[in-house]
């Protein structure tokens, strides 16, 4: 009940952020349950295929309901709260209630809106218009139904409590409150991962390549969705290695981004800029790697389906945008926490007597940066990864 009422009370810009994490959460059940009425139609082993393809949207819904979590102003800890019963443990297990009640939202409206194309319910506009295409002749395994519809609420009620866990606190005398605002005037420490995303980056690239120029396209063809032929699973593989190297290469060249705003006599803008970034490189590193490896294979997909006449399925449609829409979402999402965590800062620079124009000045400098850095290498990357799926 404490996590309803929480809801219920928030900001309207918290309770779009929820609404948007059902809206994805529908979609992805959405796609679930259209999975499950290809398999009461077509037994076998290309119903578990396209339960597997659905992995990437449930894997960026995921994704997108613990970066909202993550902001949610309601499950912040403050200080006092503890006294009333409302630790930081608490705290972390209503972040996971409330994420799981905007997924259990969005997977009924992905059920009534599958059983009202299937003909189940009528009375609406559109009634029944998918019957030949849902399996509507076929009674309905509800158990399946529902435990497909309950993967994305929990696994992102889970997540959202294992990223808002307590932690220990090294220093004595803590208090129940949130961290203090980092200082811009002193560099925070490099973040890890850099070497291992650049490693796993040339790896996935020299595997696609590999499998590329091998014959074994017709031997070791991985059906794609929307009716594609199959490309080689080395070639899947590798462009996999090689979206989770950008995923880990994301705070190191956000930090070296920050580096470079530094280099050469910098001003108070550039310093500033170049400050925020090196400090907010763990939060927005990641989300940024993310859309970097959607984007690169948002253009090798339209490599794979060009053509006079691209075979692209609605559910086909309906992933990708689930997946890219999730992963801008989460970036603009990690950008309003960044913002969040440095507004005693900005405050503080305020009362000091600096001009608005500084900071707006920062901020236009830092995701010029970032764009200068981030965006020559997605095209490097989506132009090396397309070339095997152009042959």
């Amino acid at each position: 009940m404490l996590a309803l009422r929480l809801a219920r009370g928030a900001h309207p810009l918290v309770q779009l952020r929820r609404l948007l994490v059902a809206a994805a959460s529908a979609g992805t059940g959405f796609m679930l349950l259209c999975t499950l009425a290809y398999a009461m139609e077509h037994p076998g082993a290309g119903a578990v295929l396209r339960l597997a393809w659905c992995l990437a949207p449930i894997t960026a819904t995921v994704y997108f309901a613990v970066a909202v979590a993550r902001t949610d102003p309601g499950t912040r800890p403050r200080g006092g709260l503890s006294a009333v019963g409302l630790g930081p443990g608490r705290l972390a297990v209503l972040a996971a209630i409330s994420t799981a009640v905007s997924c259990v939202l969005g997977s009924m409206v992905a059920l009534l809106f599958f059983l009202h194309l299937r003909g189940d319910i009528s009375g609406l506009p559109f009634d029944g218009a998918a019957t030949d295409l849902l399996a509507g002749g076929e009674p309905l395994p509800l158990a399946g139904a529902l435990t497909l519809l309950a993967l994305v609420p929990a696994a992102a009620s889970a997540a959202s409590a294992l990223v808002l866990r307590p932690r220990p606190v090294k220093a004595t005398g803590a208090v129940d409150g949130p961290a203090p605002a980092a200082d811009p005037a002193a560099p925070a420490r490099p973040p890890g991962g850099l070497p291992w995303g650049v490693a796993l980056l040339a790896a996935g690239l020299a595997v696609e390549t590999y499998a590329s120029g091998s014959d074994g396209r017709a031997r070791g063809g991985f059906p794609m969705p929307g009716g594609a032929d199959g490309s080689p699973v080395g070639v899947l593989a590798g462009w996999a290695l090689t979206a989770l190297g950008l995923v880990l290469a994301g705070p190191g060249l956000t930090y070296l981004s920050g580096r470079i705003l530094q280099a050469v006599r910098p001003g108070a803008a550039r310093l500033l800029a170049g400050r925020v970034l090196q400090e907010e490189a763990r939060r927005i590193g990641r989300p940024l790697g993310v859309l970097c490896a959607v984007a690169s294979g948002a253009y090798a997909s339209l490599i794979l389906y060009a053509g006079p006449s691209p075979r692209v399925g609605p559910l086909t449609t309906l992933g990708g945008l689930l997946v890219a829409g999730c992963a801008v979402l989460t970036l603009a999402t990690a950008a309003v926490e960044a913002k969040q965590s440095r507004s005693h800062t900005t405050g503080a620079l305020l009362q000091l007597g600096a001009p608005a124009t500084l900071l707006r000045g920062s901020a236009a400098l830092r995701a010029g940066a970032l764009a200068a850095v981030f965006g020559p290498l997605t095209w490097i990357v989506a132009e090396l990864a397309a070339l095997p799926l152009a042959r």
